[in-house]
């Protein structure tokens, strides 16, 4: 009966789902989102060790570490911070259009320069005044909108530039050099076109934007896009929904974290962010959900949660494929990664595994987020840390130092453990017979 259901159920997503999903994971503006994102995350892990440093949640530390180095100890050691978590848009910024212009076969580091130019201009500028014996007018660039506030015009202005770039150089609109002239020179030549149409674009759109309520595009965007986007993914529905969909396309086969997270990861970091200022602050810590939580909630062991199904595989399998699969998996699975689980048990496609492998995730993630929600388990506080941490350690340094959050790892340990036993026993057993059967 449960193999008949899952059998029709595999069929109806391998004909509808399949195909969307596909599209999705193929799509290289997403591709480019991804992975331009990807080149702030050694930044934020760096800023985020020296984050931890600032706020070391042990008892005396802050007196000892004034006692040693002075009242501004703290201000100095957030400075990485600053020059990392701070100009987040700016690197995306450039990340962005350079992997889409590798994609688009044009130059990327070009690309990448005009994308910075460009969004530079978008962003308005603060201007200080001082009046006494003379007006002395001082402009600069808003730094509160090159960090995660303009996250979105990064991502906009990477691919839009790029896009640009793309259609003059396929319109010949570019200064050819002679072959004789250096490669170099000849690249930044060819990019002049380019770049003139895209600045005097970009100038055309901030000075309309001026003329009108929003003043500037970060403001547009923050209301029409960001605040909508941002509701959906911190709402426990958004966050359910999040987690579903990245089960879904890993059970097809496919890598779900990258496909949800090049929808998503904009908006999670962008509430990471806001959460790292408010714990800088002192303030109430306003978002549950973000990359750290999502991870912390629903990946720890890997996608589905599947340590304890590796656990089960390693001591008590009476198959001896899955026993040796579990063996090889115990190692990366207490790192994170779980691939040779999901594609060598296999999960992928498997009509009996695939039911717990979606199912563990969203009953774990519900009690977390509502055990954060209620204050019972501690929030996360906007430090990023590397993924590849064991679980305890990982839920430790993302809550600053919570030891409800670290006890909370239990949560994706025996939570995942009940629901994954009784469908581990029905595919051992039926591997079992199959090794027997052969012999």
């Amino acid at each position: 009966m449960l193999m008949s259901i899952m059998n029709k159920l595999n069929g109806a997503l391998e004909k509808y789902f399949l195909p969307v999903a596909m599209k999705i994971s193929g799509n290289i503006y997403l591709q480019a989102i991804r992975d331009g994102l990807t080149l702030t995350m050694p930044l934020l892990i760096v800023g985020s060790i020296f984050l931890i440093f600032g706020y070391l949640p042990i008892p005396g530390y802050p007196e000892l570490m004034t006692k040693i180095f002075g009242e501004l100890w703290k201000q100095r050691v957030l400075y990485p911070v600053q020059v990392t978590y701070d100009v987040m848009a700016l690197v995306a910024a450039i990340g962005v259009a350079y992997r889409l212009a590798e994609r688009k076969k044009v130059d990327p580091i070009s690309c990448g320069a005009i994308s910075l130019t460009t969004f530079l201009l978008l962003t308005p500028f603060n201007i200080l005044h001082k009046v006494g014996e003379s007006t002395i007018t001082v402009t600069g660039i808003n730094i509160g909108l090159v960090g995660s506030k303009g996250l979105f015009v990064a991502i906009i202005v990477g691919v839009c530039s790029t896009q640009l770039v793309k259609f003059a150089i396929d319109k010949n609109l570019v200064i050819k050099m002679p072959d004789s002239v250096p490669p170099a020179v000849s690249k930044s030549f060819s990019a002049l076109i380019p770049a003139m149409i895209t600045i005097v674009l970009a100038l055309i759109i901030r000075i309309g934007f001026e003329i009108t309520p929003f003043e500037h595009i970060h403001n547009f965007i923050t209301i029409i896009l960001g605040k909508p986007l941002t509701i959906l993914g911190g709402s426990f529905l958004g966050t359910i929904l999040s987690v579903f969909a990245a089960q879904i396309f890993w059970s097809m086969g496919l890598h779900g974290a990258t496909i949800v997270g090049s929808v998503m990861t904009p908006i999670w970091l962008q509430m990471m962010d806001q959460n790292r200022l408010a714990f800088q602050l002192g303030q109430e810590i306003p978002n549950v959900t973000n990359s750290a939580f999502i991870f912390y909630a629903s990946k720890l062991g890997g996608s589905g949660l599947t340590l304890s199904l590796v656990f089960f595989m390693t001591f008590m399998a009476r198959s001896k494929q899955l026993k040796e699969i579990g063996k090889m998996s115990l190692g990366p699975s207490i790192f994170n990664i779980n691939e040779p689980v999901i594609f060598g048990t296999p999960i992928v496609m498997n009509p009996i595994l695939v039911i717990p492998f979606i199912v563990a995730p969203i009953v774990s993630t519900t009690l977390l987020y509502w055990g954060t929600k209620l204050g019972i388990i501690g929030i996360t506080t906007g430090v990023n840390v590397p993924w590849t941490l064991p679980g305890p350690i990982y839920a430790y340094l993302i809550t600053g130092g919570s030891i409800s959050a670290t006890i909370g790892v239990l949560v994706t340990l025996i939570v995942p453990a009940i629901i994954y036993y009784p469908f581990f026993k029905i595919y051992d057993e039926q591997k079992y017979k199959e090794e027997t059967q052969g012999e």
